[in-house]
């Protein structure tokens, strides 16, 4: 049984994101393992809060994710 961990910092993906990403990982486990294994693969997305997730020592927000998928320095 497949399953999937996506791990995003709390309020930077919208509900309809969210869902998103989990039919499009979805949908890339199955070209792998074929159709039958549908009703076992889990895609399951868990958010952190801001600040609680770094890179090179130093806490992100969701502003910090959000300037950075707008092309700004976070």
């Amino acid at each position: 049984m497949p399953l999937v961990t996506i791990d995003v910092i709390k309020d930077v993906f919208s509900p309809q994101q969210k869902q998103e990403l989990i039919a499009r990982v979805t949908r890339a486990m199955l070209e792998v393992e074929g159709e039958n294994m549908r009703s076992v693969t889990w895609v399951r997305i868990q958010e952190f809060e801001s600040g609680d997730w770094a890179i090179g020592g130093r806490a992100l927000a969701a502003a910090d994710v959000r300037a950075l998928a707008a092309g700004k320095a976070a």
